[in-house]
């Protein structure tokens, strides 16, 4: 087996009418799956293209599921389109991988317009009364290696122009093997699936559960605001495995939840995309003492993980969670600014290294170069290893420990300051449930903004006690709520904009 289809192949045959993907109102069956997506490759291989984009612009939907499997069955990669997304975000994102096609629905197709694309628009509702063409699945399949592309997603870039991280299939199947063995996925388990699938972290349980016949149980992003509706929702699907941003764990914790509702059937709670406020983690241990919580790490370019860290001990509502170790078959080092591998202890940036990594990113050979580079601790021969902007030291125990972002560190007062550890000594406090550190170079002006009962002045009192006087907040920003972005973390791009004179 060469590429994610054959895996996905082997669990159409194994499980065919059990659910594959579901979502509020319907699912697909493994069958009805697979059977939609090669529709959708049928009408795919008509247009005579290998290798090139095509984009899916579908809520999240188990159909929107089929069209990206579909696309993967033509021998192309896709891109998932938000469909909240504006058009001129749109525009750039095609501008950059020009796709041959775009898979829609009838109400977005009017939509799509906006964004003056000229190539092939593809309906539900064609695909649907295309005829699938399975002989013409099997020659694409015998020229793709497992080198290729399966997807490629989008981040913001630092010029404003999106980057497209490619994704092949080599990557995904590497990485779903250490992810199913590592916590025991296989046919029982129930995925609920929070994040967007144009976000990496949704890689992990979508193509996990379909090469186990596992079900996704994708969860009504509406529910969150809702979260007795979310428990009965969750219990309804007997969901058993969770994989959240931290901020989506953060809304049961905050609003004592599990004191009127809890799920039932939970065995595993797994997190990642941002640090996880200890003291929200511990409610969840405190209700779920008999769950496995794992805190997993790493960004996109390296498929969605490069580090875990199976909780095993407590935490103190202040101490960080270690991002703890790589995974297997992942390697994975600390460099220092001198280019060599930091001693235990010693603050440097992680590289990663092996299968799970990237191929680059679309058509931008500059910012490839720039983060896919030689390792520096081999001279030896060419091996390309993934810089991934990530400060981290060695603890006493061998476990790796987050300690923010490049760009998160900041010289103020004539010190070396990361935001991040402001944030965990406020996030910490009594009162306090979620917050974000911002820095405004002009001014010198360090600005914590924050949810929560605690009063600006208190806050900064017992910040006072935990932080040095030189990493206080010159400013405190109390919010009603903090906002979010598609992908459920905070919105520091628009904190930022909305304090940047401050």
């Amino acid at each position: 087996m060469k590429i994610f289809t054959d895996y996905f192949d082997r669990s159409v045959e194994s499980y065919p009418d059990k659910t594959a993907v579901c979502d509020e109102t319907h699912g697909l069956t493994y069958a009805q799956l697979s059977s939609l997506a090669r529709k959708t490759a049928a009408a795919l291989i008509s247009c005579g293209r290998k290798r090139s984009a095509a984009a899916v612009y579908m809520d999240k939907t188990p159909e929107c599921a089929a069209a990206m499997l579909g696309v993967v069955y033509s021998g192309n990669f896709y891109v998932v389109i938000d469909s909240k997304m504006p058009a001129e975000r749109i525009r750039l994102i095609f501008d950059v991988v020009k796709p041959f096609a775009v898979i829609t629905n009838s109400d977005l197709a009017e939509k799509l317009s906006e964004t003056s694309f000229d190539g092939k628009v593809l309906t539900q509702d064609e695909i649907n009364e295309t005829e699938a063409d399975d002989q013409a699945i099997l020659s694409v399949r015998a020229e793709m290696t497992s080198s290729d592309p399966m997807y490629c997603l989008f981040t913001s870039g630092s010029t404003g122009v999106p980057k497209g991280t490619i994704v092949t299939h080599a990557n995904v199947v590497s990485y779903t093997d250490w992810f199913i063995k590592t916590f025991g996925i296989d046919s029982s388990t129930v995925f609920g699936s929070q994040t967007p699938f144009y976000f990496s972290m949704s890689v992990t349980d979508l193509y996990s559960a379909l090469r186990t016949g596992a079900e996704l149980a994708i969860i009504p992003k509406k529910f969150f605001a809702f979260p007795i509706k979310l428990v009965q929702y969750m219990n309804e699907k007997m969901v058993n495995t969770i994989y959240w941003v931290p901020s989506a764990l953060c809304i049961a914790a905050n609003m004592d939840l599990f004191r009127y509702a809890k799920p039932e059937h939970l065995t595993q709670v797994l997190f990642a995309g941002e640090v996880m406020p200890t003291k929200q983690l511990n409610y969840w241990i405190g209700h779920f003492p008999d769950c496995r919580f794992a805190n997993l790490f790493g960004p996109t370019e390296t498929t969605d993980i490069c580090t875990y860290y199976v909780v095993n001990r407590s935490f103190d509502d202040g101490q960080p969670l270690p991002i703890g170790v790589p995974c297997d078959n992942c390697r994975i080092s600390v460099i220092g600014a001198d280019g060599k591998e930091c001693a235990p202890g010693q603050e440097g940036e992680l590289y990663a290294g092996g299968p799970f990594v990237a191929a680059g990113y679309y058509n931008n050979p500059v910012k490839t170069a720039e983060a896919f580079v030689q390792n520096p601790l081999n001279s030896a021969y060419p091996e390309i290893v993934y810089k991934t902007g990530d400060i981290v030291k060695y603890n006493e125990l061998g476990e790796l420990i987050y300690c923010g972002r490049k760009d998160f560190q900041i010289k103020h007062m004539g010190y070396r300051i990361e935001l991040g550890e402001i944030e965990n000594a406020a996030c910490a406090q009594e009162g306090v449930l979620s917050c974000a550190c911002i820095y405004n170079g002009g001014t010198d002006r360090i600005i914590l903004i924050y949810e929560g009962k605690t009063s600006e002045e208190e806050l900064l009192a017992q910040l006072r006690a935990r932080v040095p006087e030189y990493m206080l907040p010159a400013k405190l920003v109390k919010l009603g709520t903090m906002p979010h972005n598609s992908n459920g973390k905070i919105d520091r791009a628009l904190l930022k904009a909305n304090y940047k004179d401050q």
